[in-house]
């Protein structure tokens, strides 16, 4: 795994054209921080009404996914594409035109009962946001006093003590609640890969993401079996190919992937 940033994507697109030659793009796209800005609330990540545009015409000719720690439901809303793929909770939710999957069993009523205990026991720390999913309970503290912190994490901790089945996840100014299972963004990406019969010759899979639960799905694509790349600005240790440096030049990479002469899987 790489300890600096990787080189940039456009600085290098003569390389992914090339690797592409003959070949079609299958698209995997984180959405906050890769498709739409980091916000100081979730619902204030929308989607550019550009990008949006750029993601159907993207759609009507190659396979286009998003993998989001968001809930499916929500992800999908903000997109806003019925065409796409989309997958929840980091993976544990699929769903699109022609799929549909859901990994663990009872682990929605979990989560809603670690959220309501979360609520209970973090309602007087200002700027704390719990934010319940159907697979996992996100908490966002980028608005809270940094001295909070350590107690919101011991918070987390306690309450992940008490439902057995549940584990802790880090973000961005994120602690999340996810079920304690072999499942990740890398598993979920090898899953639709096989389910969309991608994971074949003439296909060169594409992951975009920003977060640190993306590594897994850039792991999957390490060794040359499809092309990850990080958005960030900062070096960082990634498994990621390549970096752009935000959800401007991630929009300016998909607008040179239309313009390629490729044809529809």
């Amino acid at each position: 795994m790489s300890g600096g940033l990787p080189p940039s994507a456009l600085e290098r697109w003569g390389e992914i054209e090339e690797r592409l030659a003959g070949s079609i793009p299958a698209l995997f796209l984180d959405y906050d921080g890769t498709l739409s800005p980091i916000a100081p609330r979730p619902e204030l990540a929308t989607l550019p009404d550009e990008t949006r545009a750029l993601l159907r015409r993207l759609a009507a000719r190659f396979p286009v996914a998003v993998l989001s720690g968001r809930g499916r439901e929500d992800v999908a809303d903000l997109v806003g594409l019925d065409e796409l793929t989309y997958a929840g909770s980091h993976g544990f939710d699929i769903a699109g035109p022609s799929l549909r999957h859901e990994v663990g069993h009872g682990i929605p009523d979990l989560i809603a009962r670690a959220s309501e205990r979360l609520r209970e026991e973090l309602e007087g720390v200002a700027g704390v946001l719990v934010e319940p999913k159907r697979f996992a309970t996100s908490v966002h503290f980028r608005l809270a006093d940094e001295a909070e912190v350590p107690r919101i994490e011991r918070v987390v901790e306690e309450v992940i003590a008490e439902h057995p089945g549940l584990r802790k996840g880090h973000g961005k100014k994120v602690f999340e609640l996810r079920p304690d299972l072999d499942w990740d963004k890398g598993r979920a990406l090898l899953w639709l890969l096989d389910e969309l019969e991608l994971d074949r010759a003439g296909v060169v899979p594409f992951y975009v993401g920003d977060d640190v639960t993306d590594e897994d799905a850039f792991r999957e694509l390490a060794n040359g079996r499809g092309i990850g790349i990080l958005v960030a600005e900062e070096p960082r240790p990634t498994a990621a190919s390549y970096s752009l440096r935000d959800t401007g030049e991630v929009r300016e990479l998909l607008q040179r992937i239309m313009g390629l002469d490729c044809t529809k899987v």
